[in-house]
Order: C-alpha cells, then sequence, then structure tokens
C-alpha cells in the first residue's frame, strides 16, 4: 500500500497536480497550508516556519537528519522564514543562486529577481554572504542587494516603502 501512495504521488508531481516545494515539504515533516493570498505556508518541527509567495521555486532540507529543515534553497521569488531559536537546534540558512543568509533565531524575508538576491531581517539578525565572500550582519529593519558580481555587500536600513511591499507580498 504504501508503495502504491509512493507511485500516485509521484504521477501527480509528475502531471503537476501538486508543487514540488509541498511533496517535499510533507516529506521533510513539515505540514502545509495555503493563506488568502495563495501563499504556501510550511509550519516545520523545531519551530521553522516558512511563508513562501505563490509561484515562489524553493526546496527544503534536513542536511543533519534530526527531523527538522535547516536549509531552504531558494531559485525565485520571495519567502518568510521565522525560526524559533529556543525550539531549534543548530542554524538554519537559505542558499540563493547570488548569496547565502544563515542564523541561529529571527525572522527575516529572501527575495530572489532579475538576478538579485535581496534579504530584510525583520527580528533577530543574519549573516550574509556571496558562496566565496566574508559576511555582513544585518539587524532588524536592515537589507542588502546582493548581485551576481565581486564589489563589497553594503547594509542598509530599508526605506519603509520597500520593506512594507516585499513584507505585503508574504502576507504580513
Amino acid at each position: 500500500m504504501h508503495t502504491m501512495l509512493r507511485s500516485l504521488l509521484a504521477a501527480a508531481l509528475a502531471v503537476g497536480l501538486f508543487s514540488h516545494a509541498a511533496a517535499f515539504a510533507q516529506s521533510a515533516g513539515c505540514a502545509m497550508s495555503r493563506d488568502a493570498g495563495a501563499r504556501q505556508v510550511l509550519s516545520c518541527p523545531g519551530g521553522v516556519k516558512i511563508t513562501a509567495e505563490a509561484g515562489a521555486s524553493f526546496r527544503l532540507a534536513d542536511r543533519n537528519r534530526d527531523g527538522s529543515p535547516d536549509s531552504l534553497s531558494l531559485r525565485s521569488k520571495a519567502v518568510l522564514v521565522d525560526v524559533d531559536s529556543s525550539q531549534h537546534a543548530g542554524g538554519f540558512q537559505v542558499v540563493t543562486p547570488q548569496a547565502i543568509a544563515a542564523v541561529r533565531g529571527t525572522q527575516w524575508a529572501v527575495d530572489v529577481a532579475s538576478g538579485k538576491t535581496s534579504v530584510l531581517v525583520v527580528r533577530g539578525s543574519v549573516a550574509v554572504r556571496r558562496p566565496t565572500s566574508e559576511p555582513v550582519v544585518l539587524s532588524p529593519g536592515e537589507g542588502v542587494d546582493v548581485g551576481s558580481g565581486t564589489e563589497p555587500l553594503v547594509v542598509r536600513r530599508w526605506p519603509a516603502p520597500r520593506a512594507t511591499a516585499l513584507l505585503a507580498r508574504l502576507g504580513q
């Protein structure tokens, strides 16, 4: 019976009845729901909650196999990640084509569009770096835009309209 269900799920994924992220989230132990804005909301073990913009392309991973995801690979659109450090052992990172954003416990948004990654911290602090560079550390209200170049990363306090627009896309 289990094999048959797995085959049916694979067939449904192949014809696009379920999104890849939804099926992967459920297999990673996360519960997936949709909010009124068609965003995916993933509630995962270990105090990890992820809100993904409708149409976002991402994949969760549990690299240390403790039953709670500790990494998210984001290819397009935006996600809001909320990690409760009192429940989640170890760090959590979001990996994009341009950047790696890593934390211990916080809430932050990551947006991938037009060849760049933008990171905004809502609560806590986040270290952001290119795969081959030193990190910059962001505090609440601060953000950074990471392109594919090698120029130094510049931390800026985001203007309220920019922060509000990104967070609104994520239901905040």
